[in-house]
This record gives structure tokens, sequence and C-alpha cells, in this order.
């Protein structure tokens, strides 16, 4: 009567533990953005270019995807993220239309420990899905505050907000995602644009300036000797 007393005392303990460790949620989906198609063309520019890690405005350093809703307030779809947080992948997406679009002799990120040219600084004003107005799908905005300047930034070349926007074909995820990657599609094509038309412009003050704003180093030969 003990043995069979502790017996379905062990399986009552095991299906408890069995409960306990099943989750009947939904597993959290990852959703990615893919980095618009920029035709190449034009005369190329001369010059490298580094793209700074973007700042953003409070709410959006995040992997969540953002929602404006009625009343001021602010929410995220539940169980649904982006592959990392947002400055993340504004960065990476920038530099791949950068580089694609071929108008400079390289791009680099923020990462990158070889000296540039110049230096594209952007904040992100606007990442977000916007349910404030009427109607069944949101609007999605994106807007980016866009500094170029000369030299890591000590000189300011141009400035500029790249901005896009798209209504989502439905009010599903999926559909919010596609117009999300529209809007940004848009906004990251004028920030490749504009960038290299002021990259441009400031080409002859550049060239004017010279290494060093034109001090030219001296060779290491040129040391004296002990």
């Amino acid at each position: 009567m003990r043995a069979r007393t502790l017996l379905l005392l062990a399986a009552a303990l095991l299906g408890a533990c069995s409960s306990l460790l099943t989750s009947r949620a939904a597993p959290e989906q990852t959703y990615y953005l893919r980095a618009p198609a920029v035709a190449g063309g034009g005369e190329a520019l001369g010059a490298s270019l580094r793209v700074g890690h973007p700042q953003t405005d409070p709410g959006l350093d995040s992997p969540r995807i953002t929602l404006r809703q009625p009343d001021h307030r602010m929410s995220f779809y539940t169980g649904a993220r982006w592959p990392g947080p947002v400055p993340d992948l504004i960065e990476s997406l920038a530099v791949q239309t950068l580089r694609a679009g071929g108008g400079w002799s390289s791009v680099e990120d923020s990462t990158s420990p070889f000296p540039s040219d110049y230096l594209l600084q952007t904040t992100v004003r606007r990442f977000d899905a916007d349910y404030s107005a009427a109607g069944a799908a949101p609007e999605v905005h994106v807007a980016l505050d866009c500094i170029l300047g000369r030299r890591e930034g000590r000189d300011v070349v141009a400035s500029f907000t790249a901005e896009g926007s798209a209504t989502a074909g439905a009010n599903r995820q999926g559909a919010v995602v596609e117009a999300f990657e529209q809007a940004l599609g848009n906004a990251l094509q004028q920030l490749a644009q504009r960038s290299l038309e002021a990259g441009r412009a400031d080409a002859p003050h550049r060239e004017q300036e010279g290494p060093q704003n034109g001090v030219t180093p001296a060779p290491s030969s040129s040391r004296p000797t002990q």
C-alpha cells in the first residue's frame, strides 16, 4: 500500500511539472527589413563616408515595433520585434543603401577603424505605425534628421530631414511590416541622394583644404635620429 501511494504521488508530481513547462503562449515573431534598391549613376565622388550610430527620440531605442495611438499613447505589438534595436537596424540599412549607390569611394559603419572624409550622423525622430487617425490600417512614418560633416563632423556641410510614409494594406503585423519597409526605403533613398549631392557640392572646398587642414604631415623617415 505504501509503495502504491508513493508511485501515485510521483506520477502526480511529474504531471504537475509537465504542465508547468508547457507554455500556451504564441512564440515571439521577429521581423526583418530590407534595404531599398538604389540605382547608381552620375559622377562618383572620390571621398569616403562613415555612418555614425544613430540617435533616437525617447521610446525608439529598442527592438520593439512602436505604435502611436489616440490620446498621445504609445504602445508596442505583443510578441513581435525587430532583429535588434532600431538604431542598429537603421545604421545597417543606411550603410547598405549608401554602398549600393556607388557614389562614395567607401562607406563604413560606426565601428570602422579607418578614417573617413565625411561623417553622416542621423537622429531617428519617427519610426512608428500610427493608429491615431481613423481607419482600420495604420500609416507608418519614418523621419531621419541628418547632418553631413567634413572630417569627422568638425565642419557641417549639410543638414536635412529624410522622410517616408506608407499606409499598411491591412491591419495585420505582416502588412504593417511591409509598410515599414516601404517608408524606410523612401527615407533611405532620400538620405543617400541628398548626402551625395552635398558631398559633391563640397568637394572643391575639401580639395582646397588639403590633408589635415592644409598641413602635410612629415613622413616617419624624417624624424630626427637620437
